[in-house]
């Protein structure tokens, strides 16, 4: 897996999403430390809107750039929204009121929404051999895994030397360098298409074609699995170690970790399984371990007893390892159903369909967890994952073939699942697709 590394370019970019991420979890940690300084006990209010602001963002922002972004540089495009991510960090220690928090939060994360897709659109011509882009995309799953066992102990341990103000600082180093990385390599840059048509129907050109790509619309039902899912640990894991098992706080990064590891076990072992087996049935099987998981939640959360911690720290390491399995093959998707033109476009419509997914979950668990306990909450994610699963197994074919028939008249463009090609005939004919060209008779 490690052998993509020897491209410089895209070593550069890995090292500079690596930073990136350690300088986010650091700042997500200050961010906790300021807010609760500034408000106190209602301080979980104001962080739950912050995260609803993100979101927000998310799903807002990114269709937008997603337009626009294979028109623009994409070297001083990155570099700009890191500048723009480091700017507000470093803004953040002087605020005093919280409104000013959701001004920066929702500055720092449309810059993100804005960085992020345009970033993952990048790797694909970077590594255009899809083995190297599926080693590519174990090691980022990785990379976020990571990230989230390492940020919360390094801050841990810088705190104990340091004010948390500094960790502001440690934030926007990382995107600092980060942007530097960026700079140090040539990134090869998408070819500009004019795309007609109002600025709507441009925002709205890759969610377009994500929805009318079969394989995508099961892709989205995938996602909508994840979100629940991960919903549940995200939001539930501190609740259900000290309110349901009475355990000190101290135990809840192990919940935490039980999930990070289940998930990198995964993403390390993707690569040998997607060389010999067909995405689809690995993806469904990810999104049907994590339902399982959430179901055996049901049952030993109403049934207590000595074993529930462990069988709990079990269940979060098989939901991390569906987890993995479901959302980690996802970009070789994204790659297959696009051209190089739209692929901007369409990885913003996954970034920005899938964040409103989380939108939707995030505060289901929370909501359950709070007002009918965890058993129940258990039992609504789980069937929300097995819907998610449903429409993922109902819209993407068994039979997915990489060379698809399509015919067209339209004298402007050529239509096909998950993407457009320039044409400027107006006769039928038979175009074939596959991973790394579009073709068509002459």
């Amino acid at each position: 897996m490690l052998s993509v590394l020897s491209n410089r370019t895209y070593r550069h970019l890995f090292l500079a999403q690596v930073i990136a991420l350690v300088g986010t979890g650091l700042l997500t940690v200050a961010l906790g430390l300021l807010t609760y300084q500034l408000a106190g006990a209602d301080a979980g209010t104001v962080l739950g809107t912050a995260l609803a602001i993100k979101m927000v963002a998310y799903v807002l922002i990114a269709p937008v750039v997603g337009a626009f972004a294979n028109r623009l540089p994409r070297r001083a495009f990155l570099v700009a929204m890191d500048l723009v991510r480091a700017a507000v960090a470093l803004s953040l220690p002087f605020v005093t009121q919280a409104w000013q928090i959701y001004v920066l939060i929702f500055l720092l994360q449309s810059a993100s929404a804005a960085f992020t897709p345009t970033f993952q659109a990048t790797i694909p011509d970077v590594l255009p051999e899809e083995s190297d882009y599926t080693r590519a995309l174990s090691l980022s799953r990785v990379a976020y895994d990571m990230e989230s066992l390492t940020s919360p102990m390094l801050a841990a341990a810088l705190l104990n030397v340091i004010s948390f103000y500094w960790l502001f600082g440690g934030t926007v180093i990382g995107f600092l360098c980060s942007a530097a990385l960026v700079v140090s390599v040539r990134l090869p840059q998408s070819t500009a298409v004019a795309v007609t048509g109002s600025i709507y129907a441009k925002t709205f050109r890759g969610i377009s074609i994500y929805l009318r790509t079969p394989r995508l619309r099961g892709l989205l039902g995938l996602n909508l699995a994840a979100a629940a899912a991960s919903s549940m640990v995200i939001v539930n894991t501190v609740v259900y170690v000290q309110s349901k098992l009475s355990r000190p706080s101290t135990d809840v990064p192990f919940g935490l970790a039980a999930f990070g590891f289940g998930s990198m076990l995964m993403a390390l072992l993707l690569p040998k399984i997607l060389e010999k087996r067909p995405d689809r049935p690995a993806m469904l099987a990810g999104a049907a371990v994590m339902a399982l998981g959430l179901g055996a939640g049901v049952l030993f959360s109403s049934m207590g007893g000595r074993y529930e911690w462990p069988l709990f720290l079990a269940t979060w390491f098989v939901i991390g390892i569906g987890y993995s399995t479901t959302l980690t093959p996802s970009g070789r998707l994204l790659r297959r159903s696009a051209t190089a033109e739209s692929r901007p476009a369409v990885f913003a419509a996954q970034f920005s369909l899938s964040h409103a997914c989380w939108l939707i979950t995030y505060p289901i668990a929370g909501f359950l967890g709070a007002k009918m306990g965890m058993p129940a909450t258990f039992g609504v994610l789980a069937l929300v994952t097995l819907g998610g699963l449903g429409l993922a197994a109902l819209n993407w074919p068994a039979h997915d073939p990489d060379v698809l028939e399509h015919r067209h008249d339209d004298g402007d463009h050529v239509h096909f699942e998950g993407g457009e090609v320039t044409g400027t005939d107006t006769h039928k004919h038979v175009y074939t697709i596959d991973e790394k060209h579009t073709s068509w008779p002459g």
